[in-house]
């Protein structure tokens, strides 16, 4: 379950110290977007430096490298892939034959380093157009995939359109991504909320993200991370009505009926399986 995960900058180890006293889903320490390109080869350093620190904190670390076509990811993997980290994120792809290049890649490393080939994961960002209309061949591409990501801000620079607050010039982008992970059978995972400041709109962002089938969220702030985890858990009442849905609609099972009622809505078999696995997902 990846509900939060928070980047740090890879050029910054006070940021990279600072952060392990939070406890987001994942760490995502970055090679790509958050660092300048005359800092690259810093970042890779730093976060190599740093990522026995993360690690020891228990929560998953999948540093982001940059994308397939800058031609930096080669010296990015070879700087991070390590037993340390769950996973790798990378940025912009764009085919399945990035995937592939990349399991590749990742193979190599894994088993000139000693390690279980296979064993790390891929947390794919989606940021442009040929993306999204290649987006479930992508999550198909790889048993490593774990993940798909959108990235709001490169795919509206990449349509050549502006980024309009609410999501709504986006909406087309951020569905077909939520209905490929789902029949590939990854999580989607939606696009950072910017105003760090803005406490209601990122709880009003991310529940509208979920919404639509989003499983978590990008954190550029510690102080996002325990609002992201809220909104992306299963609240209280949640738990409750689910509760009550699983034991009408089994009262009325024992009864022979297919179907029944519960403050005064219809319960029948799909509201029922979505009852069930919304508990089933709290153990």
């Amino acid at each position: 379950m990846y509900r939060s995960l928070l980047f740090v900058p890879g050029n910054q180890p006070r940021m990279i110290e600072k952060a392990v006293g939070f406890r987001p889903d994942a760490f995502i320490p970055d090679l790509e977007d958050s660092v300048a390109d005359a800092y690259k080869s810093q970042a890779r350093e730093t976060v190599r430096d740093k990522m026995a620190v993360l690690a020891e904190t228990g929560v998953p670390v999948i540093p982001r490298v940059n994308a397939r076509d800058t031609g930096l990811a080669e010296e990015d993997l070879d700087s991070v892939v390590c037993p340390e980290i769950r996973g790798i994120s990378i940025g912009k792809v764009h085919t399945a034959d990035d995937v592939v290049w990349l399991s590749a890649e990742l193979s190599r490393l894994e088993g000139e380093r000693g390690m279980t080939v296979g064993k790390l994961e891929l947390m794919l960002w989606i940021e442009s157009a040929l993306g999204i209309v290649n987006c479930y061949e992508i999550c198909r591409a790889s048993e490593r995939i774990s993940a798909i990501a959108f990235g709001a801000e490169d795919y509206t620079h990449d349509m050549a359109i502006e980024r309009l607050e609410g999501d709504r010039n986006v909406e087309f982008a951020r569905n077909t991504m939520c209905v490929a992970a789902r029949a590939a059978g990854v999580l989607a995972l939606d696009t950072p909320y910017f105003h760090f400041r803005d406490k209601d709109g990122l709880v009003e962002n991310a529940q509208a993200s979920k919404y639509i089938g989003f499983k978590g969220k990008f954190a550029i702030h510690p102080a996002q991370v325990d609002l992201i985890n809220r909104v992306f858990s299963p609240s209280e009442a949640e738990i409750d009505l689910a509760m009550r849905v699983v034991s009408a609609y089994e009262d009325a099972e024992r009864q022979g009926r297919g179907s029944t009622s519960l403050d005064g809505k219809v319960i029948d078999v799909p509201v029922y399986k979505r009852a069930v696995a919304l508990l089933a997902s709290l153990n």
